[in-house]
C-alpha cells in the first residue's frame, strides 16, 4: 500500500499526495521532497478553478500568491478594497459571486499563458511599484490624444 503525505506547505488544508514525493533522512529529522512543486502548484490551481461553490480564504491566498499579485493588486483588479481580499483570506468574509468569477478568470488565463489576462496581471503588478499621483497629464499629438509619460 502506498504512502500518502498530507502537503500543507501550499497552505491547504485538503491537499493529499499519492506519490510525486520522496522522504528522506536529513540532520533534523524526516525531510519530504516534492517532484515539481510547481507543476503541482498549476493542477491545483486549475481544480481549484473548477471546483464547485465559493472559493474558501486559504485557496483565494493560494491562487493570489501562485499568481505572484499582492492583496492591492488582486483587489484592484475585482473591483474591491485590499482589506476586503485580507478578510476573504483570514476567512472573516466570503467572497461575493462576480468577484469569484473574476478570480477564476484571472488564474485561469494566467496559467494558460492568455496574453491579454497575462499583460493585465504584470501591470498591476507594476502598479504596486508606482507612487499614486492624483495629476493625470495628456497631450495631444495631431489628432489623437495620449497620456503623457
Amino acid at each position: 500500500m502506498n504512502k500518502m503525505y498530507h502537503y500543507t506547505d501550499c497552505g491547504l488544508r485538503n491537499v493529499w499526495l499519492s506519490n510525486g514525493f520522496a522522504i528522506h533522512d536529513t540532520p533534523y529529522g524526516k525531510g519530504v521532497t516534492i517532484h515539481d512543486v510547481e507543476g503541482l502548484h498549476r493542477v491545483l490551481a486549475r481544480a481549484l478553478v473548477h471546483k464547485p461553490g465559493k472559493l474558501s480564504g486559504t485557496e483565494i491566498r493560494f491562487l493570489r500568491k501562485e499568481m505572484e499579485l499582492s492583496q492591492a493588486s488582486l483587489a484592484a483588479s475585482l473591483g474591491v478594497n485590499a482589506q476586503t481580499v485580507a478578510l476573504w483570506e483570514k476567512g472573516r468574509g466570503r467572497i461575493q459571486g462576480p468577484a469569484d468569477k473574476m478570480l477564476r478568470v484571472l488564474v485561469s488565463g494566467h496559467f494558460t499563458n492568455h496574453v491579454r489576462v497575462r499583460r493585465l496581471i504584470d501591470q498591476l503588478n507594476e502598479l504596486d511599484q508606482l507612487v499614486h499621483e492624483d495629476k493625470m497629464i495628456f497631450r495631444e499629438t495631431g489628432k489623437k490624444w495620449q497620456i503623457a509619460a
